[in-house]
């Protein structure tokens, strides 16, 4: 027992040398979903405390983004956020994707399944309440209406 003890405590040692990529890719205001819907403050801070740090080029790493194997779960979480949905890179997402992309993320946070809890447990000003969440579904639909009426026409 003592050894697999020493080798789990060397193990653990020896990842922390295997540190994540913690750069965030460059933003271009012109591409960034609060700039090109020009986003009202408060439904735009929202959005920016509970989506961005996943959902963007923005992310700020936590403390424990320096401590192996969670940075590689975060990391991992992070880029498939990125990869799912990227704010910071929507203007260059086609129409009827933005839409479709608008109408997932209505659905995600009416349905709590965003942001994710494991985000908010380390993230208390990124949990929504009700109200919170009706507001930010309705104006992720708001937009979605106009970009579907606007590629309509």
């Amino acid at each position: 027992m003592k050894k697999i003890l020493i080798v789990l405590i060397v193990a653990f040692i020896i990842i922390q040398f295997f540190p994540i990529d913690k750069t965030n890719p460059s933003t271009n205001d012109g591409m960034d979903f609060l700039k090109i819907k020009n986003t009202p403050e408060p439904i735009a801070n929202l959005i920016k405390n509970s989506c961005y740090d996943c959902h963007s080029n923005e992310t700020e790493y936590p403390f424990y983004s320096n401590i192996q194997p969670i940075a590689w779960l975060l990391k991992n979480h992070i880029d498939e956020g990125r990869k799912e949905l990227n704010f910071s890179t929507f203007a260059t997402y086609e129409p009827k994707r933005q839409a479709h992309k608008l109408e997932e993320a209505a659905e995600y946070v009416e349905q709590k399944k965003m942001p994710l809890e494991s985000y908010t447990l380390g993230h208390q000003d990124a949990k929504l309440t009700d109200e919170q969440r009706k507001q930010l579904a309705d104006y992720f639909r708001k937009v979605q209406k106009e970009i579907d009426t606007s590629n309509t026409l």
